[in-house]
C-alpha cells in the first residue's frame, strides 16, 4: 500500500474522527518532513494504521511514497516492526534487484496528535488488482502471467531463503507494478488508479496445473454468478466485451506491505492472510511457515490467468465460512494431509479422526513446492505457451491455461 502511484480513497474516507490524539497526522499539500527533505504533493491512500503520501525528495530530486503511522503506542510498535523487516530487506538487497519494495528512509515527526513514525519507500505503480480491473476481469495472456509470477517468486525466494521472512498477506493488492498502467510523466496529476485496495476478507491479514482444466470445468457452471458478484463488490461495471490491450505496459512488479510480515522463527499471530488467499494450515491453526506464502502465490497465479478468484467462500445454514473454504479446497485439490487436517487447534471442528473432512469423500492430496522450486518449473521458463479458450455450459468463456504439469498443492 505504501508505494503506489494512485489513490482509491477520497480525502476524507478514513474519517475525520481518526485525526485526534493517537491517530492520523493531518497533512496539507506542501508540508515538509525530516527537516525539509520531503515535501508532500498529494495523498496516495490510507489504511487502518497510516496514511500514505506522494512526496518530493529534495535530496534525490525524485518522488517517494511517504507512509505516516498513527501515533498511539500500538501503531508505533507496529511501525517499528515493519521498519525492522524492511531494513533487513534493504540491507540484503542493496541493488534492489529482488523484486521487493525498498525502504529509503525512516524518521519521527511530531504533530498536534503526537509523535508519528514515518517510512519513506520507493514510489511504484499500480497494483495487480488494478491490472485485473483494467483488463476487465479477463485472464491475462500466459506470457504476461509468467512474467509477473517470476518477479513474485524471485521476491519470495529472497524473503524465504535469504532472510527467513514470511510475508503472511500476499495478495493482488500487495504486489505493485514498477510503472502505472496509464503511464504519465507527472505523478502529481496521475489519479487514474487506486493505491489502497480495501481488503475483501480479513485485513489481518509447485503450483500444479494439471488440475486447472478440471477446476475450470467444475467452476464454469457457477462462473457467471461468481464473477458478477465479484465485480459488484469491487466496483466493476457490466459484462466485459473485450480484453484491453496490455501492450507496452511493463509488468515487472514488486512485493510490498510488510506490516504483517514475520520471521519464521519469531511468529506473533495465528490468524494471518486475507480470506481468499488463506492457506488450510492457517484456517486449522496447525502452524505455518514459508509455504503459506506459496499458497497465496498460487491463488494469485490462478487469478491472473483466469480473472476469477480461486476461492470465495461464504458461510451458510449449518456451516461456517471456514468450513466452506475447506470444502472448496478439498473439491478442487484433494485430501488435506492427515498431519495437517487433525493437527490443528480447530481440526475437530471440521475433520474426523481419520483426517477426512465431514460430508466430503476421500480425495488424493499433494504437496506444495517452495518458491525456489517454482522458479525452476518448466512453465516459467518455456516460451510461447499455447493459450486456448474453452466455452462452458453456461456460455462463459474461460482460459485454458495450458499448464498441465504445474499444480497447486495443498500440503505443507
Amino acid at each position: 500500500m505504501s508505494c503506489s502511484s494512485s489513490s482509491s480513497a477520497s480525502e476524507d474516507e478514513e474519517g475525520f474522527d481518526s485525526y485526534r490524539k493517537g491517530g492520523y497526522h493531518a497533512v496539507r499539500i506542501g508540508d515538509s518532513f525530516s527537516a525539509g527533505r520531503y515535501i508532500a504533493q498529494r495523498k496516495l491512500g490510507w489504511g487502518e494504521f497510516s496514511t500514505v503520501w506522494l512526496a518530493y525528495d529534495t535530496t534525490s530530486s525524485g518522488y517517494v511514497a511517504l507512509k505516516i503511522q498513527k501515533s498511539a503506542p500500538q501503531f508505533a510498535q507496529a511501525a517499528l516492526h515493519e521498519i525492522e523487516v524492511l531494513s533487513a530487506i534493504a540491507n540484503g538487497d542493496p541493488s534492489s534487484s529482488k523484486y521487493v519494495v525498498r525502504l529509503i528512509d525512516h524518521f519521527k515527526h511530531t504533530g498536534p496528535n503526537g509523535q508519528h513514525l514515518c517510512m519513506v519507500l520507493e514510489f511504484l505503480g499500480d497494483s495487480l488488482l488494478r491490472l485485473i480491473k483494467h483488463n476487465r476481469y479477463k485472464g491475462l495472456e500466459l506470457n504476461k502471467v509468467r512474467e509477473i509470477c517470476k518477479c513474485v517468486l524471485t521476491g519470495l525466494d529472497y524473503l524465504h531463503r535469504g532472510l527467513g521472512i514470511i510475508h503472511t498477506d500476499l495478495k493482488l493488492e500487495n504486489i505493485l507494478l514498477l510503472s502505472t498502467i496509464n503511464a504519465t510523466k507527472d505523478p502529481i496529476r496521475s489519479r487514474t488508479a487506486p493505491i489502497l485496495e480495501r481488503p475483501e476478507g480479513n485485513p489481518n491479514g509447485g503450483v500444479t496445473m494439471n488440475i486447472i482444466e478440471k477446476k475450470l470445468k467444475q467452476r464454469a457452471r457457477r462462473a457467471a454468478a461468481r464473477i458478477s458478484g465479484r465485480r459488484s463488490s469491487m466496483g466493476g461495471v457490466g459484462t466485459p466485451k473485450s480484453i484491453r490491450s496490455l501492450d507496452g505496459i511493463d509488468l515487472k512488479c514488486k512485493v510490498v506491505d510488510f506490516g504483517n510480515a514475520c520471521w519464521a522463527d519469531k511468529q506473533f499471530a495465528q490468524e494471518i492472510q486475507t480470506r481468499q488467499y488463506r492457506s488450510p494450515e492457517v484456517i486449522l491453526q496447525s502452524g505455518y511457515s514459508f509455504s503459506a506464502d506459496i499458497w497465496s502465490f498460487a491463488c494469485i497465479a490462478f487469478e491472473l490467468a483466469t480473472g476469477e478468484m480461486m476461492f470465495t467462500p461464504k458461510g451458510g445454514e449449518g456451516f461456517s465460512e471456514d468450513e466452506d473454504h475447506l470444502a472448496m479446497m478439498m473439491e478442487f485439490l484433494g485430501k488435506i494431509p492427515r498431519k495437517i487436517a487433525i493437527g490443528g487447534a480447530r481440526s475437530k471442528d471440521y475433520f474426523d479422526r481419520h483426517g477426512d473432512l465431514k460430508r466430503i469423500r476421500r480425495l488424493k492430496y499433494e504437496k506444495r513446492p517452495t518458491a525456489e522450486q517454482c522458479l525452476q518449473h518448466p512453465w516459467l521458463n518455456f516460451k510461447n505457451l499455447k493459450r486456448t479458450e474453452v466455452k462452458s455450459e453456461s456460455g462463459v468463456e474461460k482460459v485454458n491455461v495450458g499448464m498441465s504439469k504445474l499444480q497447486i498443492k495443498v500440503g505443507k
